[in-house]
C-alpha cells in the first residue's frame, strides 16, 4: 500500500499552511481533476450552444441506435462506480437538491407523514418540515442510538418502525451521518420501511468513494449522493438513482424543457448552467482508481481516523467504543470535559479559533447537547495532524 500523508498535497491546490481536517464538508478537488475541467470549459467555449445541446444532451425521447449524449456516458460510468445502471442515474448540484427533488414530488395531503432520523443532515430535515408544512402534514423524527457500542442493526431499524404509522408516506434515512459520521444500516432499515409499504430516500452524501456502493441492494427507491466529496470530483456534483418503478411522478426542483418526457430529459436541462463539474466525475473515479488506488486510499483514511479517534478519545478521557465496521473515514469524537462544561455554544467559538490561531480547519459540531469534533481522514493527512489538533483542543483558552 502506498505511504499517504502531508506529501501528497501536492495532488491538491490546499494550503500546506493549514492543517486540513475537513474533507467531507465541501471535499477537496486534485489538481488534475480541475485541469480536466478547465479542459472541458474551453472545450464548451469554442461552441457552446453547439456542446449544450448537441453533445451533452438530448432533448428527445431515447431512441434505439441514437448516440449517446455526453450526459449519459457520464451517468454510464458513475452507475459502474455505485453498482447501478446509468439509465436510474441523474445528475443534481448536490446531495440536498436531489432530495429536495423527490421531496416536492410528493403528493402530500394533510395528515400525512415524512420520517426522518435524529442523525439527518440539518437541510435535509428543513426541507422536509418546508414540503410538510405547505402540504398541512407533519416530520416525525426516529431516535436512533448514538454513542454506539455493538450493531446497530436492529437498533436503528426498530427505531424507523417504531414510528411508521398508515400515514406515513416516505421515510429519509442516512447512509453516512454527516454529524456522527456512522456508516448507517440503511438496508435494514429499507426492510422494515418496504413492509410496511413505506418507500425510502437515503441520503448518502458522504458514501460515493468513502465506502464501497452496490445501490441497488440496499432495498431504497432513491438514492441521493455527492461525488464533490469522498469522489473527488469538482463542485457542485451529485447524483440521484432512482429505482425503475419510482420514475412516474419524479421531478426535479426546476422544470424545463423536458417535462414528461423522460427522466433523463427533465434533469439532464434544467436551464443554462456550467456542466464541466459532472463531466469531471469520471476523472475524479479515475484519480482513484489509477493514481491513488481505491482499495489503499480507502484502507488509509479508514486505519487512519479510526486509530486518530481512540488516541484523542483517550487523551481527552471520553469514550469512543463505536464498532470499526460503522467507521468509514470519519469519526466523531466528544471533547474534553472542561469544554463540555460550557455547552453546546462551544462547538462554534472553538472551531472558529481553530481555523483563527491554530490554521486548523476541522469540524466542531454539537451533538445532543455535546460538543464534538468530526475527523475527517483523506489521503494527505497523516498522524501529526491529529497530534497538532489535540494539542490545539488542549491549549483552547476558554
Amino acid at each position: 500500500m502506498p505511504t499517504f500523508g502531508r506529501s501528497f498535497l501536492a495532488h491538491w491546490w490546499l494550503d500546506p499552511g493549514i492543517t486540513y481536517l475537513n474533507h467531507g464538508t465541501v471535499g477537496a478537488t486534485p489538481r488534475v481533476v480541475l485541469e480536466a475541467q478547465h479542459a472541458w470549459q474551453r472545450r464548451i467555449e469554442a461552441q457552446p450552444a453547439s456542446f449544450l445541446f448537441r453533445e451533452l444532451i438530448s432533448l428527445a425521447p431515447d431512441s434505439a441506435g441514437a448516440p449517446r449524449p455526453l450526459l449519459r456516458q457520464v451517468a454510464d460510468t458513475v452507475g459502474e462506480f455505485v453498482g447501478a445502471r446509468g439509465d436510474d442515474i441523474v445528475f443534481v448540484d448536490n446531495a440536498s437538491t436531489g432530495i429536495n427533488a423527490v421531496l416536492r414530488s410528493l403528493a402530500l395531503r394533510p395528515g400525512d407523514e415524512i420520517v426522518v432520523l435524529d442523525q439527518a443532515y440539518g437541510a435535509v430535515v428543513k426541507a422536509a418540515q418546508f414540503v410538510a408544512r405547505a402540504a398541512g402534514a407533519r416530520v416525525v423524527v426516529a431516535t436512533t442510538p448514538f454513542p454506539v457500542e455493538g450493531d446497530i442493526a436492529d437498533a436503528c431499524a426498530d427505531a424507523v418502525e417504531r414510528v411508521l404509522t398508515p400515514r406515513t408516506r416516505l421515510a429519509v434515512v442516512d447512509h453516512v451521518s454527516s454529524e456522527t459520521a456512522l456508516i448507517l444500516p440503511v438496508a435494514a432499515m429499507a426492510e422494515r420501511c418496504r413492509a410496511r409499504g413505506v418507500p425510502v430516500l437515503v441520503d448518502g452524501a458522504h458514501a460515493p468513494g468513502a465506502i464501497a456502493l452496490d445501490i441497488p441492494s440496499l432495498g431504497a427507491d432513491w438514492y441521493v449522493g455527492n461525488l464533490h466529496k469522498w469522489a473527488f470530483a469538482p463542485r457542485a456534483c451529485g447524483f440521484l438513482w432512482v429505482a425503475p418503478s419510482r420514475r412516474a411522478g419524479l421531478h426535479p426542483p426546476v422544470i424545463s424543457w423536458g417535462l414528461d418526457v423522460g427522466l433523463a430529459q427533465e434533469f439532464d436541462w434544467t436551464g443554462t448552467r456550467d456542466p464541466s463539474a459532472v463531466l469531471c466525475a469520471p476523472d475524479g473515479i479515475a484519480f482513484m482508481r489509477d493514481v491513488l488506488g481505491l482499495a489503499a486510499m480507502r484502507t488509509w483514511n479508514h486505519d487512519l481516523v479510526w486509530r486518530a479517534a481512540h488516541e484523542l478519545a483517550a487523551r481527552w478521557g471520553q469514550p469512543f467504543a463505536t464498532p470499526e465496521p460503522l467507521v468509514g473515514c470519519m469519526a466523531s469524537v466528544a471533547l474534553p470535559a472542561r469544554i463540555q462544561a460550557l455547552g453546546a455554544d462551544a462547538s462554534t467559538a472553538l472551531r472558529d479559533w481553530l481555523l483563527a490561531e491554530r490554521r486548523i480547519e476541522a469540524q466542531v459540531l454539537s451533538i445532543r447537547g455535546r460538543p464534538h469534533v468530526r475527523l475527517a481522514a483523506q489521503v494527505y493527512n497523516d498522524e501529526a495532524d491529529y497530534e497538532r489538533l489535540a494539542d490545539a483542543v488542549d491549549q483552547w483558552p476558554a
